[in-house]
């Protein structure tokens, strides 16, 4: 199967559009192209996706893939996947795990979760948010609660806009997408400590060949 020359990305939500947009043309060989579709929200993508995938099956070009990003909330991860590779399934597209599973490489589709919330791949690389938000301290990361991004309990986005707060930035509340904006535009791989940010930049890699 041929490398992916476009990729469609399916997102819950505008903050995660504002952050591809960012992300992505840094991150992507020079030639490729990419769209991503926001969801009013986790509900309104999870409620649309089997017909939205089933769409894609009837003429999906064989240079392109799909990408399904959804945040886990308070969702067991497992248990989100597996609702996702079935509705996957039931629309027809080959999903990167199932064609692994069995020894394949020819997959039109890919399911990851920002686990638990997009805020956590900011705490995921830290010197991104300081390029963006330069008064923020060094030491965020190593605090209590704060080392592992992908486990912050409480609420990922709670916790980010207070620690912005508490520095002197969104008094009025975080502004979510020009934070995804801003904080994109910095985010490097190689930094990220965050698990699940490294998973879907896996997929990435593996959809350019």
């Amino acid at each position: 199967m041929p490398a992916a020359n476009h990729l469609v990305f399916l997102a819950e939500e505008p903050s995660m559009e504002a952050f591809l947009h960012a992300l992505l043309p840094r991150v992507l060989p020079a030639g490729r192209t990419f769209e991503v579709h926001p969801f009013q929200g986790k509900d309104d993508l999870m409620s649309k996706l089997e017909a939205r995938l089933r769409a894609y099956a009837q003429w999906l070009p064989e240079d392109w893939r799909v990408l399904v990003i959804v945040d886990r909330d308070d969702e067991d991860c497992r248990a989100l996947k597996v609702r996702l590779e079935t509705i996957s399934a039931r629309a027809g597209l080959v999903t990167r795990t199932q064609a692994r599973s069995a020894g394949r490489s020819d997959w039109q589709l890919v399911n990851r979760i920002a686990v638990e919330e997009l805020e956590a791949w900011y705490f995921g690389d830290w010197s991104a948010v300081q390029a963006a938000y330069p008064r923020l301290p060094d030491g965020i990361p190593k605090s209590r609660g704060f080392r592992d991004p992908d486990a912050i309990a409480g609420g990922t986005w709670e916790a980010f806009e207070r620690v912005l707060q508490r520095h002197g930035y969104f008094s009025a509340g975080l502004a979510k997408i020009q934070a995804a904006r801003a904080i994109g535009r910095y985010i490097d791989p190689a930094s990220s400590r965050s698990a699940s940010f490294l998973a879907l930049y896996e997929a990435l890699k593996d959809a350019m060949g």
